[in-house]
């Protein structure tokens, strides 16, 4: 099962990598959240899972990141934005039952 949550992870960021940058979200704030900075974290932190095992500071900012996304998403009125960083949500929250399975 780990396996194959390894696979999907890393489709998704191939297809998180083909999507183009929402125009005029960087250097946006939302909620007090940078939005490249909100989606260059989430990248990363999926990458390291990628990797192997988180360390507890990064499963704890992949926690984080997980409920800001919770916040933003909602305000969001962009169509195409909404659809790019649910994407970006949906990989992180994989990459956190990912930690979390590794945890058992």
């Amino acid at each position: 099962m780990l396996k194959e949550k390894l696979d999907a992870l890393s489709q998704m960021m191939a297809e998180h990598m083909a999507m183009p940058f929402p125009p005029g979200f960087r250097g946006l704030d939302i909620e007090d959240q940078d939005m490249a900075m909100l989606d260059a974290d989430a990248y990363g932190l999926a990458a390291g899972v990628l990797k192997g095992p988180l360390s507890e500071q990064h499963r704890s900012g992949l926690t984080r990141l997980t409920s800001v996304f919770e916040e933003v998403l909602p305000t969001i009125d962009d169509e195409y934005a909404t659809k790019y960083y649910t994407h970006v949500r949906d990989m992180a929250v994989l990459a956190a039952e990912i930690e979390s399975l590794r945890q058992k």
